[in-house]
Parts: structure tokens; C-alpha cells; sequence
């Protein structure tokens, strides 16, 4: 159940509270105007959101003063090693950015409030990332090609299959390779290069003999010509391949399904990027095998990273070929195993180096395909479901974390919606506890309403913040919810904080930073008022959520100590601090979009006083404490953080 943060009663403050309201009625009676009251009402709400004692019970948010040089509409978030922020934007949503090859990334260092341009090779929108071992972050994948809508499709395309049946080399047909069909007769052109892969000569197991030529494979978006309805087909055909010579005439051939002016989803590219903190700019890396737009990335217990899902380079989900990127080598591999998922699905790393799937995603997909929540052995591609999740089909646009400590290995699954543009959302929070030899979901506390695309940060005092999201599909109807609440792990309850300024839904995200502030940012409602008729603007100004515990007289300060710590190592700091220390624990910094993180977690760590501050020590666990960067925060016995400083766990 909810419960409203306690505050101060104080008779002071209480009387000039009712004064000032008094005065704000008697004013509005004596003019009798709505807009009078409405104007007292908003006077009163900011006199009472800014006192010290509502402050101290429930945090207060603040818009971030960004020049307008620098606004960008972010759909992207990381925090770097360096304390800087990295907001992403590629085209921002915007097909007009997208046909001029705009593509931004700003760097927004919170100590300084001072924002950086970062030259942004390619369009990064809608891309995965994970943080690196080396403290770098890596992106990949991002947008080939907007969506149409049915209606605003004037060339009948799709997806064109050719078939290569020689088996001594691959064929590369050009951009703009023309197909004509032998039965339509209607012509379509190909809009990038395909590599059609050779045949495979396939043998009797047992006598050696050759059997038969199993054709290679190449997957390409075509287009008609010409515009008109006219153009369109209805069946099956084989396509003649124009440009050909010699035996390529015979061998190369395509055939597609059919080709209308059907709705055609978005696109995405294999490129993939290392962003270097230090040099603050992108590196080209090798590029995945398949294009993916919406993918999830997922660092792994040996630093590798998996990538999976998305929709490909004609704008198909991919059909479970994941593939695993080598920080050394800077090369992809395919798993060589088929397991199918959703959209930017929600998978995080067990601290036995299996994988769980929450269920969250961020939409495209069957709606019957890869939705069931579980545990998933990448080696053996075993997957086990987990039972007891409620509102099971509105898993899209929900918030999964992992409840600290990460030891625990207890997960919380936030709000969610049906499925594509349902109008269903849920209230629910669910919980599940991997440690369990059955484990099964069952229901926490509730949110106050159905919400969808939730943000949820864990905070350096093991709560969570829970902020934003919105009744209905994109805030439809004026759904945005203005609410914040905090989850402690520890009760199971929610305490309603200080609300946030702007509705938060579709391409929003929130992150912690390092001082223990939480930073929200973004929002593509799609219309701008609640009888629908306006389009949606994005929201490009960025909130900052200072919490109740940054409102008390003290902190603890943390002085000298290492800055490297092996796992199951040791290291001593200076520690400042007027209230005894209560807690000692790692945080992995984030990296979110669409309201999916799936780095960040917390691990406590083991903690002895000594004389002028703390030894700790880091598990040894690889799985519960991957290679990489982390903030290191110590707490006092009132929950109070110090400032992270950062530590590396090579």
C-alpha cells in the first residue's frame, strides 16, 4: 500500500501556511476569478514545495538550465566514469533530422552544469548500450529508416529473398539492383547492397555422397519503381535479378511475398561504437551481423556482451540470431543458438552467470512470441519460465530493477501496458525472488494508478525511485501521471514524494548521479492535449530530483583510498563523518533508454570502521560483480550517502 511521507508539525510554519492561504482566498472572493485562484493556488504550492521541513520529507525537483544550443531531444542516457553524462539523441524522433543526416550527443558534466556537442557518426536513435570493463560505453545498432504509416506509403515494397545457388562464391548485388517479377512482370529496386551468401553442398552423414545444393540466403527491402496502387501484388513470385552474366544468371534469383503499400516499420543498422569518456568521442567498432533497431545489449559474467532483438534492415524483428560483441578482440559472433524476444527486452545478468528475463519490453514483436518471463542458460539455451506474474499481457512499457543488494537476487517488475497502442495499463509492482528453488512472482505494493513507462533508479540509501509514465499509450488523453515515489525493499511499501514538473512517457528515462541526485529526462507524447487533436511536442527539458537524505545537516565525506580493487580484495578510505557509518556498497552507473537499464545494480560490500574511516571488500563473485567502473558510496545510520567516488573492479 502507499502512504504519504510524514512532515513536520510545526505551529510557526502552520500559521503563516493558513495565513497566506487565507489571504490568497479572501483575495480570490473579493475578485471572484478562477484564474485569480488558480494563480494563489500555484503561489501557495511553490511557497510550500520550497520550506526546509517539506523538503527534508520529500525531496525537491528543479529543471536543469540548459542553453538552448544544447537542447536535444534525448532518448538516450548514460553516466560516465568521468561523472559526465552522455545524452543521445541520432535524429531524435524527427524524420526532418533524419533526411538532413542531423544526428546529435551531448555531454553534460553535472559538477560544472557545462554541455559539450559530441560529433555523432551515425543515427544512434533507438540503438542498445551496456557499459564496458574499460569504463567505455558501447552502442550499436540505431535507425536505417523511418516508419510509414498506411496512407503516407506511396511505393509498394517489402521484403525480397535472394537466392544464390552457387556454391564457390558469395554474390554482392549493388544498391539499386533491379528485380522483375516472371509472373507480374512488375519491376522493384533494391534501396541498400546485399551480400547473398554461397550454397552449402550437403552430404550423406553416413555414405559421403553428395546429396543436393542447399541455395544461400541474402534479405533485402525493395521498392516499385513507380507510385500507384498499381504496383502493388498480391502473391508469391519469382523475381529475375537485373545486371547479371555468365552462370550468375541461373544461379541468382529472388522471390518475395506480397508487396503492397502496407504500413513499413522502422529499419535498423549493424553499426556499432565505443564512446571513449576520456577522449569524449566515438570509436568505430566492428559491426554487428544484423541490423538492429530497439536491441537490448547485456554485459556478461567474462565482460563480452550480448546483443538480441530489434528490428533488422527491413524492418522485421530479428528472428533470435543474437550475437556477442568482445570488448578485446572489438568483433561480433553469433551464439549459434535461437532464442526470440521482443523489443528491447529487459535482460539481466545472475549472479550464477545465467539470465533473466523479466518480461518488460518495449513493444515490437508477436504478441504471442518470447514474452514469458524466466531464466535463461545462454550456454545450453535452456530457458525456464517463471509462474505468478499478474497483468501478464501488459508487460510492454514496464520497469524491471534489481532490488538491492544484489545479493539478494530479488527483482521488481513496475507498471506496463497491452500490447502496441492498447489504452491497458497496470498498477501492479511484482516481485520475484531468484535465490528461491521454485521461484514465482507474486504482487507487491501497487502504484496509485496504471502506469506505463515508468522510470525506476535505485538510490544510494537502497531505495527506489519510482517517477513519471502515463496512463495511456504516449500519455494519450492528458494521461501523463505527476507522480514520484520511493520503494524500500526492506518494508515493501511505497512513500509518496515531492511531485515531478513534467509528465514523463514514451523515449524517457532516468539515472542516478554521483551525488546522489537522480536526473529525468525526455518524453514523445503523442498529441499535446487531452482531446487528441494537437500533436505532441518532445519534451526536451531535463529535471533534477534532489532527494530527502541530500536535505540533512551532514553527510559523510569520503577522502583517500584506492581506486582500483580486485574481487575479493580489500581497501581502506578516509571517511569523515559526524553520524556513525551504517553501509558500504558499489553502484553500477546507468545506462538507459525507453525506460530500460539493465546495468544498473547495487552490491553491498563488506564493511570494518577503522580508525579514520572504512575497510571494505568487494566479493568475489565475477557474475554478481562484473569488470568495470563503479560508484562507491558509503551511508550513514539515518540512510545519509556520501559523494560516490569511483572505483575500477578489473
Amino acid at each position: 500500500m502507499s502512504r504519504k511521507p510524514v512532515r513536520t508539525n510545526h505551529r510557526k510554519r502552520r500559521a503563516r501556511r493558513m495565513a497566506i492561504g487565507t489571504a490568497v482566498v479572501v483575495a480570490v472572493a473579493g475578485m471572484n476569478g478562477p484564474a485569480l485562484w488558480r494563480f494563489g493556488t500555484a503561489k501557495y504550492h511553490d511557497y510550500k514545495i520550497n520550506q526546509p521541513e517539506y523538503k527534508a520529507a520529500n525531496g525537491k525537483w528543479d529543471f536543469l538550465d540548459v542553453p538552448a544550443e544544447f537542447r536535444v531531444n534525448a532518448i538516450h542516457a548514460a553516466l560516465l566514469h568521468t561523472g559526465k553524462v552522455l545524452l543521445i539523441a541520432g535524429s531524435g524522433n524527427n524524420q526532418k533530422n533524419f533526411d538532413a543526416k542531423k544526428f546529435e550527443s551531448v555531454l553534460w558534466d553535472p559538477k560544472t552544469d557545462e554541455f559539450k556537442h559530441i560529433p555523432t557518426p551515425a543515427d544512434m536513435f533507438c540503438a542498445g548500450h551496456t557499459q564496458l570493463p574499460d569504463g567505455k560505453l558501447l552502442v550499436a545498432g540505431g535507425t536505417k529508416r523511418y516508419e510509414k504509416l498506411q496512407g503516407d506509403v506511396t511505393k509498394a515494397g517489402g521484403l525480397m529473398i535472394v537466392h544464390n545457388e552457387d556454391p564457390d562464391a558469395p554474390k554482392t548485388l549493388p544498391a539499386g539492383t533491379k528485380f522483375t517479377g516472371k509472373k507480374n512482370g512488375k519491376t522493384f529496386v533494391s534501396q541498400d547492397p546485399v551480400l547473398v551468401e554461397k550454397a552449402k553442398k550437403i552430404f550423406d552423414k553416413k555414405t559421403g555422397r553428395f546429396l543436393r545444393t542447399e541455395a544461400g540466403l541474402g534479405r533485402i527491402y525493395v521498392e516499385a519503381e513507380k507510385t500507384g496502387t498499381k504496383y502493388e501484388t498480391g502473391t508469391e513470385d519469382n523475381y529475375r535479378v537485373h545486371g547479371l552474366q555468365g552462370g550468375d544468371t541461373r544461379n541468382v534469383y529472388a522471390i518475395a511475398q506480397k508487396l503492397a503499400l502496407d504500413k513499413k516499420d522502422f529499419q535498423g543498422i549493424k553499426d556499432s561504437y565505443e564512446f571513449d569518456p576520456v577522449a569524449e568521442k566515438y570509436i568505430p567498432v566492428d559491426p554487428m551481423n544484423e541490423a538492429r533497431w530497439y536491441p537490448t545489449l547485456t554485459t556478461l559474467e567474462d565482460g563480452k556482451v550480448l546483443s538480441l532483438s530489434g528490428l533488422d534492415e527491413i524492418g522485421a524483428i530479428v528472428p533470435g540470431k543474437d550475437e556477442i560483441y568482445d570488448p578485446k578482440t572489438k568483433k561480433w559472433e553469433y551464439t549459434g543458438k535461437i532464442r526470440k524476444f521482443p523489443t528491447y527486452p529487459a535482460i539481466f545478468l545472475m549472479d550464477n552467470g545465467k539470465l533473466f528475463y523479466s518480461g518488460s519490453n518495449a513493444g515490437y514483436g508477436p504478441a504471442d512470441v518470447g514474452r514469458d518471463p524466466g531464466v535463461w542458460d545462454l550456454d545450453t539455451n535452456r530457458f525456464d519460465k517463471i509462474p505468478g506474474l499478474s497483468d501478464a499481457d501488459q508487460m510492454e512499457t514496464s520497469a524491471t530493477v534489481m532490488l538491492p543488494p544484489a545479493q539478494d537476487q530479488r527483482f521488481m517488475v513496475i507498471g506496463g501496458g497491452g500490447v502496441g497502442e492498447s489504452e491497458n495499463s497496470s498498477e501492479k509492482s511484482r516481485l520475484v525472488d531468484l535465490k528461491e528453488d521454485s521461484p514465482r512472482f507474486e504482487d507487491g505494493a501497487s502504484l496509485e494508478k496504471g502506469t506505463r513507462y515508468p522510470s525506476a533508479s535505485l538510490l544510494p540509501d537502497d531505495s527506489v525511485l519510482v517517477t513519471g509514465g502515463s496512463e495511456d499509450y504516449r500519455g494519450r488523453s492528458g494521461s501523463n501521471v505527476l507522480q514520484a515515489r520511493t520503494y524500500d525493499p526492506k518494508s515493501g511499501e511505497y512513500t509518496r514524494v515531492a511531485d515531478p514538473r513534467v509528465g514523463r512517457n514514451y523515449h524517457s528515462g532516468s539515472l542516478l548521479l554521483p551525488d546522489g541526485r537522480v536526473m529525468i529526462f525526455g518524453s514523445d507524447s503523442l498529441y499535446a492535449d487531452k482531446a487528441n487533436t494537437k500533436p505532441g511536442v518532445f519534451e526536451q527539458r531535463i529535471e533534477i530530483y534532489t532527494p530527502p537524505y541530500l536535505y540533512r545537516d551532514t553527510r559523510p565525506e569520503v577522502g583517500d583510498g584506492p581506486r582500483t580493487i580486485e574481487r575479493g580484495g580489500s581497501g581502506s578510505f578516509k571517511v569523515a563523518s559526524e553520524k556513525p557509518l551504517a553501509s558500504a556498497k558499489l553502484m553500477k552507473p546507468s545506462a538507459v533508454t525507453h525506460v530500460t537499464d539493465v546495468d544498473q545494480r547495487t552490491i553491498a560490500l563488506e564493511m570494518t570502521k577503522t580508525a579514520d574511516g572504512v575497510e571494505i571488500t568487494v566479493p568475489e563473485n565475477r557474475a554478481l560483480v562484473p569488470s568495470g567502473r563503479y560508484m562507491f558510496f558509503v551511508t550513514d545510520d539515518r540512510g545519509t550517502p556520501s559523494e560516490a567516488v569511483w572505483i575500477e573492479v578489473p
